[in-house]
């Protein structure tokens, strides 16, 4: 009889969603839920909607000069919110 060692739970489920093809929607969620992490709560507060689609992050803000000094800081918002996720996610951040 063949011994087998046991895996992490976190090992097996990267795997089934490996083999589901779920893990690039898996992480564009992850990419989408940290941006309230990355921005803090003060500038979340004026955020409405936001969701990613072919590695863009679209983030629809209330707030006009917000969004328009978010848009100076767009590198580092994509850095900050890549390295939470773990993997090279988002492409863009465009601001709605």
């Amino acid at each position: 009889m063949k011994r087998t060692y046991p895996k992490h739970i976190a090992g097996i489920i990267d795997e089934a969603m490996a083999r589901a093809g779920l893990t690039d929607s898996l992480n564009e969620q992850r990419a989408a839920a940290a941006w309230v992490d990355v921005v803090g709560p003060s500038i979340n507060r004026y955020t409405t909607r936001r969701f990613v689609d072919h590695g863009v992050l679209h983030v629809y803000m209330t707030s006009a000069p917000l969004k328009n000094e978010l848009s100076f800081n767009r590198d580092r918002l994509i850095s900050a919110i890549n390295r939470m996720v773990g993997a090279d996610v988002i492409n863009d951040v465009q601001f709605h």
